[in-house]
Order: C-alpha cells, then sequence, then structure tokens
C-alpha cells in the first residue's frame, strides 16, 4: 500500500501511528558527545524565529521559503494561547491562526520546527500571549501554581498539545524540540512546582522522546529559577558580547550536551516614543561566525519579525508600548523584503553547510496607490448607538475592561461633574489608574489626554451637571516582567480637585465589529453636536475622537494588482485605521519612531471599492492643511524623534 505523505499525516491527526512512517525517525542529546543525535546522527540546527501570528498566511510559504534558502534548517515559532483562545473554551485555528497548515507547511518545505507553546511566550506580544480574561479572577497570580492558573493551563494545553503531537520528529513530523515555559528564570515567583507540573503536563500528552527545553539569560542568577532536572537548558544572548562566556552560564546548568542559543538577537524591538532599534550587520555576522565555529546550535531571533496586526503588540514597564511594526531591524522586513543583513548571515552559513539550490524568492513588490481624501464620518460620542453592543453599564465606581468581558480596544466612561470648576481644576488619576491612555471631553469639546505614567493630571474647567467623556484606550498589556497582570480602563478612581467621582456610565465598545458590518459608514456624515459649550477651551490642536472615511479604486489596466503597499498619514496625530475591515494596526507618528503602517495585498480588492476607516483620537488634519492619507511604496519606521525616558529591559548585550 502507498501512501502519501498527507495521507499518513491524516492518520495521524485521527491518533493512528504508522510504524513504517517512523522507524527509524529519533530526535536526542547526546550527553556525552554534547551534541545533538538526528536519527543516531550527530546533528546542529541553525534556526530562525519567524511568528506564524505575525505574517499573514498568504505570505507564510514566501517567509519560509527566504529562510530555507538562506541555508536554515529548522525554524523557530510560539504559539500564542489568547491568539487561539480568545475567551474560554472558545478555539480559533482557522486562516491566519491555522497552526497545524503552518506547521504541515514547515514539513513540505523540509524545514525542521523548534516549537515553543507556552503558556507564556513574552514575545512581544499583548500580555506575553496569555489570554486577559485570566483576569477576571483580581487575584490571580500568573505564572504560578495558583489552583485557577494551572485549571486554565491544563485545559489550554489538553487542547493544543494533542494538535502538534502528529508532528514530532519521532511521529513523522517536523517538531525536534518543545519549549517548556519561557525565560522563567526573569520572573519573581521562582515556582519550581509550577515548571515541575508543566514539564509533566508535556510529557503526559507528548510521550517520553520529546526533548524539551527551557531558555532562559545566559546569566546563573537566570537559570537558578529558570532551568529544570530532566528538561535541557538553553540560554539567550545577543551579538557583541562574550560568546564563550555566555555559553559557559549554560553549562552551568548543562555541564554535558549540545551549545544552544535559542535566541540570537539580531535587532531588537522597538517602543513608541523611542528610536527605531538597528543592530549592525558586521556586529551580527561577527558574533553569528563565533557561535557556529564553537559548533553551537543557534536560533536567530528575529529572521522575520512581522506586524502587530490590530491590538495584539505588548508593553514594558514602566509603561511603554510596542508599536505596530515588529520590524525588528531583522534579516528579512516587515513585509518580508531581502535585506543587506540577510545576505550577509547567508555568507556566514556558507562556511558550516551547503546553501540549498534553486531560485531565491524576490522581494515582493510594492505600489504606492497615492493620496485618498478622507471624511469626518462621526465622533465616538455620537455613535455609541451603534458601537456599544451590549448597551451602557451604571457603577458607582469605573469598571475595568477586564469586568466587562472586553479585551482589547477601547472604553468610553461617562459621568457629570458634581460642582462648578470655573478656574483650572486638576482632574487626576492619583493611583496611576489610567490604562493606558485616556482622551478626555466636557459637554462635547476636547479637554486633555491622562496617560499612564505620563500624564496622570490635567485642568479642566466646566459648570455642575456639565457631561464627562472619558475614552480609555487599551494601547497593550504589558509582556514581560513582573506586571503582566495587567488590567486595563480606568483601574481606579478618578478625582476632580479632592472629589472622587462617582455614578458612572460605562460603554463597551465592539468597534472593529461596527468597522467590519459598515455601521460606521451607514451612519452617514458627520453631523455638529449642538451640547452647550464647555467653559474648557480645547487645548491646541485637540479635538473629541472621531471617524473619518475614504474610499479609492485600484486603478484598471496596471498588471499584478494588488501589491503592497504602506499607508502614510500627513499631519494626522494618532487613532487606529482599517482597510475593507481589516485592522491594520494603530498609528502614532506625532510620536514615532514608525510612520506609516505595512498594508499587505491581500485586504485589497481590484474587484471594488476599498474603504479606509480612520478613528482619529487627537486631531485630524484641519483646512489649510488637507485631510488626506497617503499610499506609498517606500516604509517609514525610523523616523528621527526626540529620545523619552528608558524603560527597565535592555538589549543583553552592548553593542
Amino acid at each position: 500500500m502507498d501512501f502519501t505523505k498527507t495521507q499518513a499525516m491524516l492518520l495521524l491527526l485521527c491518533g493512528i501511528t504508522l510504524p513504517f512512517a517512523t522507524a527509524g525517525r529519533s530526535f536526542t542529546v547526546d550527553y556525552k558527545n554534547d551534541c545533538f543525535l538526528k536519527d543516531g546522527e550527530p546533528f546542529r540546527y541553525i534556526s530562525g524565529s519567524i511568528h506564524y501570528n505575525r505574517v499573514p498566511r498568504v505570505y507564510w510559504k514566501d517567509r519560509l521559503l527566504k529562510m530555507y534558502m538562506a541555508g536554515l534548517n529548522a525554524i523557530q515559532t510560539y504559539i500564542p494561547w489568547n491568539f487561539h483562545e480568545p475567551a474560554p473554551g472558545l478555539y480559533d485555528f482557522k486562516g491566519d491562526r491555522d497552526l497545524v497548515s503552518f506547521l504541515q507547511l514547515c514539513q513540505d518545505l523540509g524545514l525542521l520546527v523548534i516549537l515553543r507553546p507556552g503558556p507564556y511566550i513574552c514575545g512581544e506580544w499583548d500580555m506575553g500571549g496569555l489570554p486577559s480574561w485570566l483576569l477576571k479572577n483580581k487575584d490571580i497570580v500568573l505564572r504560578s501554581s495558583d489552583p485557577d492558573y494551572i485549571r486554565a493551563v491544563d485545559k489550554w494545553m489538553g487542547k493544543v498539545l494533542p494538535m502538534i503531537k502528529p508532528f514530532l520528529y519521532q511521529n513523522g513530523g517536523p517538531i525536534i524540540t518543545v519549549q517548556v515555559e519561557n525565560e522563567y528564570g526573569s520572573y519573581f515567583a521562582c515556582d519550581y512546582n509550577y515548571l515541575r507540573h508543566l514539564a509533566k503536563l508535556f510529557r503526559s500528552h507528548l510521550g517520553e522522546q520529546v526533548v524539551l527545553f527551557t531558555t532562559d539569560g545566559a546569566g546563573k542568577s537566570f537559570l537558578k529559577c529558570g532551568a529544570l532536572e530532566d528538561v535541557y537548558a538553553t540560554v539567550d544572548f545577543g551579538p557583541g558580547g562574550n560568546v564563550t562566556a555566555a555559553f559557559e552560564a549554560q553549562r552551568y546548568a548543562e555541564p554535558h550536551g549540545p551549545l544552544v542559543n535559542s535566541e540570537f538577537y539580531t535587532g531588537w524591538l522597538d517602543h513608541w516614543g523611542k528610536p527605531h532599534s538597528v543592530i549592525r550587520t558586521a556586529v551580527v555576522v561577527k558574533s553569528l561566525n563565533e557561535i557556529l565555529e564553537m559548533g553551537a546550535n543557534v536560533n536567530l531571533y528575529m529572521f522575520i519579525g512581522g506586524t502587530n496586526f490590530a491590538y495584539w503588540n505588548g508593553a514594558n514597564t514602566p509603561y511603554f508600548p510596542q508599536p505596530t511594526s515588529y520590524d525588528y531591524d531583522a534579516l528579512l522586513t516587515e513585509a518580508g523584503d531581502l535585506t543587506e543583513k540577510y545576505f550577509a548571515v547567508r555568507d556566514v552559513i556558507k562556511m558550516y553547510k551547503k546553501i540549498p539550490d534553486g531560485i531565491l524568492p524576490p522581494s515582493t513588490p510594492k505600489f504606492a496607490y497615492g493620496t485618498v481624501e478622507m471624511k469626518k464620518l462621526r465622533t465616538v460620542a455620537e455613535s455609541l448607538d451603534i458601537l456599544s453592543f451590549s448597551g451602557p453599564v451604571k457603577s458607582l465606581y469605573p469598571l475595568t475592561f477586564d469586568e466587562l468581558n472586553q479585551a482589547f480596544g477601547f472604553m468610553l466612561y461617562r459621568t457629570t461633574l458634581p460642582v462648578d470648576c470655573p478656574r483650572p481644576t486638576p482632574l487626576s488619576s492619583p493611583l496611576n489608574g489610567v490604562h493606558d491612555r485616556a482622551y478626555v471631553t466636557i459637554d462635547g469639546v476636547a479637554a486633555g489626554i491622562l496617560e499612564r505614567d505620563k500624564a496622570i493630571s490635567i485642568n479642566v474647567t466646566g459648570r455642575a451637571g456639565s457631561s464627562l467623556d472619558v475614552l480609555v484606550e487599551n494601547m497593550g498589556r504589558v509582556n514581560f516582567g513582573k506586571h503582566i497582570n495587567d488590567f486595563k480602563g480606568l483601574v481606579s478612581n478618578l478625582t476632580l480637585g479632592a472629589d472622587t467621582l462617582t455614578n458612572w456610565v460605562v460603554y463597551s465598545l465592539s468597534i472593529d465589529e461596527a468597522v467590519r458590518d459598515g455601521l460606521i459608514w451607514e451612519a452617514g456624515a458627520h453631523q455638529d453636536n449642538d451640547a452647550t459649550p464647555s467653559l474648557t477651551p480645547p487645548p491646541a490642536a485637540l479635538s473629541q475622537p472621531a471617524f473619518y472615511g475614504g474610499s479609492f479604486q485600484i486603478p484598471d489596466g496596471i498588471p499584478d494588482l494588488p501589491q503592497d503597499t504602506y499607508i502614510h498619514f500627513p499631519n494626522w496625530r494618532k487613532g487606529q485605521v482599517w482597510i475593507n475591515g481589516f485592522n491594520l494596526g494603530r498609528f502614532w507618528p506625532s510620536r514615532g519612531p514608525q510612520v506609516t503602517l505595512f498594508v499587505p495585498a491581500h485586504v485589497l480588492s481590484t474587484n471594488s471599492v476599498n474603504n479606509i476607516t480612520i478613528l482619529e483620537l487627537e486631531a485630524a488634519p484641519s483646512p489649510p492643511l488637507p485631510c488626506v492619507v497617503e499610499f506609498t511604496d517606500t516604509p517609514i519606521i525610523n523616523a528621527t524623534i526626540r529620545p523619552m525616558v528608558p524603560y527597565t529591559r535592555e538589549r543583553p548585550n552592548l553593542l
């Protein structure tokens, strides 16, 4: 009987083992000879990180082929829990979330897989991949033996681990190693029972043969709480440092076995308000050559960064959220384009293994579609009837996103001024409880912005009974460190002068659904608000949050369209943008460093009009400036900006 690879995989998915398909396949650690053994032979992997959750499915093959043609024999990827279980027991593995198809594609292309299923992944991803619905229990201790946390982890792993079992190398698939947790030695809990529970859980679902590993910073202090008996300990470190010393830290936990750098940093992450991170190619190739010369295994983090579409970016503390682009100054750009660093690294790899023959896929073409006029549709306050599907909720004190079962986006809080404020009076969040940015209006007039860790008080004026609206934006949950239990919204009370504000009406906003269903456009063009004006004059160039819309047609007669493009926001301030209902992400050119957003071709249409919807939170361009967006073929993610206060997680090595 002649089975194809696909047929064999289908049988494995049904739980049927095929001895003839897996005979002789093994992947183990050889402690005697300090290496991995693949099918009984010494093996060294040269891998690169790609996050399928940051790359549109239509481009998975293109990016993986470019990795393969660089000489890699493996890729590394995370499985973000919150990407697949948006609500307890509600699972999504379709489309861009089709994990099984991604693993199968790796198999088909001849790439092995180093899998990092968490449950915590960090990865500059919202809440480090943990679902925010865990925070319904306010006292939960994440990444610990807390029974509520363990119960949720067990259920999730009981779903996802059986899905990946058929793809283990010994079962005929591409997965050679599986990580348990992630950089646990950097977390405050240091709960060995938690790690032991995870290891036992992984073994129960995946079997005794799979090579489990941990990853921690290249320091004994990290490995002390991150390493675990019978789980192979690896380290991560970037270029420019002492490679020998870094691996000596691994030898502290693993006296014998293969040397492994699970995250060799080819670039670094960005934050809004800080310069774009760049690591020089010469520094990367020098350290990579040293690693390979030692016979060590290495994973290039990132090989391609990709994009934090929608609201998926994370943040660090003090609170610095990451931008929409996760370009990472990697070997392939955010859009998958080949770089000088790509070819330089490939030349290093050529010194140690044969590069595959064949044609290297080129960078995808980009097209500048030009400018599109944008018109004001409605303010957020005017749109509550179509944005708040669940309706208003009354509460004495503010409720958080988490209490109202909202994971991402925006929430509007409404109350009235309890007293006359003829003179400027502080409206404050004394406990720094605005998570993360609040746009304040009084009687429909913009009054100012409160921002976590940066602006906890503004001065307002107004009459007793004036309507006070506070639109709060979740800018992304903390993904690293002890503050990952990151509640959103107004997480503590606001005060007006010495008075605590009470009697709130809270609107949970389903903006993505309203945009996708065309409700904002159907509501019609903007009508001026007739509300009584406040005594508070709006700050310069600040207006209340509002939606804007525009359309464009891709021209006829031009072959090979649509193509990728970038959207530029001349003279816009900050907001969110959708094209044809697809949430591209946040824009914030007034703070930078990212100015343009990547628009993958698959969200555009050549058969119908393309609709752009923008939620501008601060101020749209106004006369004499044109109110337009521009589609360009050139990205700007490294605009020169004024440096801000540094955050706590710096590069692992000085360059």
